[in-house]
């Protein structure tokens, strides 16, 4: 094992990840960092179609790209990321803190659905220094053109007074302004100071930042707590897959990952464990400390594959899933009355980052009903709007129009040599792109899913019945949203079907008092593993009911102080 131990290996480099690894290399022990994906430096994320077609995650078929969306039986979607820097490559910036009193503290031995060991207390000081190192800033919407008239924010503030709802602009990891400077659009950033060396430009609100920042205008964890563990010695070792982990003895504990070779040639040493796997070399690495960060699925999975190594595990892994609350609807065809007149109300999804502003309903236990939620503008961008125009049912009638006046003015008369005009009635007013915003509805769904292994595959028995109530709430307020602007409400096609679709999937791993409780402590150890994490979004007990990317962060930022004072305490003695 000479030259293949480390003090610390890190599975995984998203949310949890990334923070663990710059704090542990910031204090001085030696860190691996594992991430399957590969790096996405600016201008390398994906656009064309060519290009969209291989950009997803399934190495078996030959695909090594950004987007790993995954099908449950019990009619879930999720869509995950995979790539140096993890869920922030795809998140749409948004850093809400969790809401005080949603920090539950329920007998879930008694019939409760969650039980949180931390409070927003314990959490507050780490949410700060998350902040501070995401570079975090606020849209500035009071800064004058054009950022003080985008429409879907403007909007939405106003839908908010009308129904009488708390409207607040959150705190996004994303560059507006250099520092002391007034917010400018396309500026460069000052300093090239990254892991990718590359140059970086302040947010060109195109609405992209779901598909990944070609302008590096986001401050994904690349930019930030990757670059900061390599300066102080982190290894980070992509295309790296973990597939085995189990402890050794004597301590400490020992991991297999896979090499991944996109080209699909062999370097000789070794296939994937699987037949029919994707090709590459089996790499095993030790180390003192082992902390899983490979999100909620990777984590779970991880841990349930090598159950056998781990027998003392908690019987609670792979329990209190949740999707995190979330719902997708959109108001189409908005309008407006001016002057006893009805006009389109403009809503320009693909005009800003895709998340600006958020209402929030409260909790029953903060002053509401029910469950509590929040309800996010979702832009989306621009060449959607393009899809969305040209799939509407007019437009193939306007082009057999044009076609058909072009051969009769060809043919029969002198056709005029302009045909401006004809060209922008046959494209149309793009009334239906421009007055239809998706809302994004997320909060504290029941965390009653269980995700587990059947026939060898990754399973998630997670079922909408549970939390009707929440969601009937929530579409209900979106619905409210889409009749002040005087828009079609449109709820999620699969929300129809009984399906739903998150891109929040949280639990599996929760934290607990005690092993009949969860699965690791306060700290992030696992019950019954001295020495081996957990720091990502399956730790959560239940669900975070705001975006959950700060949390993750600082709840792994919290895990890393305990981390380095075990170690610190392991050396003096």
């Amino acid at each position: 094992m000479a030259g293949r131990h480390f003090d610390a290996i890190i599975i995984g480099s998203g949310f949890g990840g990334a923070v663990t690894a710059y704090r542990l290399a910031e204090a001085g022990l030696s860190v691996c960092v594992l991430e399957r994906g590969k790096p996405y430096p600016p201008g390398s994320f994906p656009r064309t179609p060519h290009e969209m077609g291989t950009n997803f995650w399934e190495p078996s078929k030959n695909l090594y790209g950004l987007f790993d969306i995954r099908s449950f039986r019990s009619r879930l979607w999720a869509v995950l990321a995979s790539g140096l820097g993890g869920g922030s490559l795809i998140f749409a910036s948004t850093l809400h803190r969790k809401d005080e009193k949603w920090f539950v503290q329920e007998d879930v031995t008694q019939g409760g659905y969650e039980h949180w060991p931390v409070t927003r207390a314990d959490l507050d000081p780490h949410y700060d220094r998350v902040e501070r190192m995401l570079g975090a800033q606020r849209y500035p919407f009071q800064s004058g053109e054009p950022f003080c008239t985008t429409p879907k924010t403007r909007e939405l503030k106003w839908a908010a007074e009308q129904l009488g709802l708390e409207w607040d602009l959150p705190k996004l990891a994303v560059t507006f302004a250099n520092d002391g400077s007034q917010p400018e659009i396309g500026a460069p950033i000052a300093g090239r100071d990254n892991l990718h060396c590359s140059r970086r430009f302040t947010c060109r609100l195109c609405g992209e930042c779901n598909l990944g920042c070609n302008f590096g205008s986001k401050n994904s964890l690349d930019f930030n707590y990757l670059t900061g563990a390599r300066r102080f010695g982190a290894e980070i070792r992509t295309l790296a897959e973990a597939r085995e982990l189990g402890p050794l003895t004597g301590g400490g504990y020992f991991v297999r990952y896979l090499e991944h070779e996109p080209s699909g040639s062999p370097s000789g040493n070794h296939r994937a464990a699987e037949p029919d796997g994707p090709v590459g070399r089996l790499v095993e690495l030790a180390c003192d400390r082992l902390i899983l960060s490979a999100g909620t699925f990777g984590t779970t999975e991880l841990l349930l594959r090598n159950r056998c190594r781990l027998p003392e595990i908690s019987s609670r892994l792979g329990l209190h899933f949740s999707i995190n609350g979330n719902l997708l609807a959109f108001a189409c065809n908005a309008q407006r009355r001016v002057n006893d007149t009805v006009e389109p109300r403009r809503l320009e999804p693909s005009f800003g980052p895709v998340i600006t502003s958020a209402i929030r309903v409260p909790d029953l236990l903060d002053g509401g009903a029910g469950r509590g939620f929040y309800i996010e503008d979702a832009g989306y961008p621009i060449f959607l709007e393009w899809i969305l125009e040209v799939a509407r049912p007019g437009m193939m009638a306007r082009l057999a129009g044009f076609a058909g006046r072009r051969w009769w003015s060809h043919f029969f008369t002198t056709p005029p040599s302009s045909m401006s005009s004809a060209i922008a009635t046959t494209l149309g007013p793009g009334r239906l792109s421009s007055s239809t915003l998706p809302l994004l509805g997320m909060g504290r769904d029941i965390p009653g899913g269980v995700i587990s292994l059947r026939k060898g595959h990754l399973d998630v028995d997670w079922r909408v019945d549970a939390s009707r109530e929440y969601f009937t709430r929530l579409s209900e307020a979106a619905r409210s949203i889409a009749e002040v602007w005087e828009a079609e409400f449109r709820s999620s096609p699969f929300w129809h079907r009984n399906r739903m679709i998150t891109a929040h999937p949280l639990g599996g791993c929760s934290m607990g008092r005690n092993p009949g409780e969860g699965v690791v402590d306060a700290w992030g150890e696992v019950f019954g593993c001295p020495g081996l994490y957990v720091a990502d979004g399956s730790v959560m007990p239940g669900p975070v009911g705001a975006n959950p990317a700060l949390t993750i962060a600082a709840l792994a930022d919290r895990f890393a102080d305990g981390i380095i004072e075990a170690a610190r305490s392991h050396s003096a003695a």
